[in-house]
């Protein structure tokens, strides 16, 4: 049985961990880091699935960013560890993330990932929305979390550190 935490400051060396397991080296060059560089993630957003002897299974973060004049959220990175891949850890992160994000109050989300799989989560690729290069624009996604979250929304993904003040 899995149970989902907050991250606490506890958990950062095992779950950024965990993110260098998942992913390829150099996962902090991509274009969504760029926008995280500087900023803290949303605390009450960061998540960690921890299984009955207290090991991680899984983590997932969100980000504030900016698109005009509108926040957004940006999730990621998500992972699992690679002894629970296929046990739905993925789905029950985001699942559970997005329903908090809405009680929070947030009315979008976006991420840069395949569209086969976050569709079954109510991504949709985004049109008008642009992360920084190289990003390839096919795998920029969004969510409205709540009724015409999206409707809009156009131009650059921009670091909140980027538009303060202004």
């Amino acid at each position: 049985m899995l149970r989902l935490t907050t991250e606490s400051t506890e958990d950062w060396w095992e779950v950024e961990g965990l993110y260098d397991l998942c992913f390829a080296p150099g996962r902090e060059a991509l274009s969504s880091y760029r926008l995280r560089d500087g900023v803290p993630p949303v605390p009450e957003l960061c998540l960690v699935a921890r299984d009955d002897d207290n090991i991680v299974g899984g983590a997932i973060r969100f980000w504030p960013v900016r698109i005009g004049a509108y926040d957004a959220l940006l999730l990621g990175p998500v992972a699992v560890h690679p002894t629970r891949q296929g046990e739905g850890v993925g789905g029950f992160l985001i699942r559970e993330s997005l329903a908090k994000a809405a009680d929070l109050g947030w009315a979008r989300v976006m991420l840069v990932g395949d569209e086969p799989y976050y569709s079954r989560f109510g991504f949709a690729r985004l049109e008008g929305v642009e992360m920084p290069p190289p990003t390839n624009p096919d795998r920029v996604l969004g969510q409205a979390l709540v009724t015409g979250g999206w409707d809009g929304v156009r131009g650059k993904v921009r670091s909140v550190r980027d538009t303060e003040g202004a």
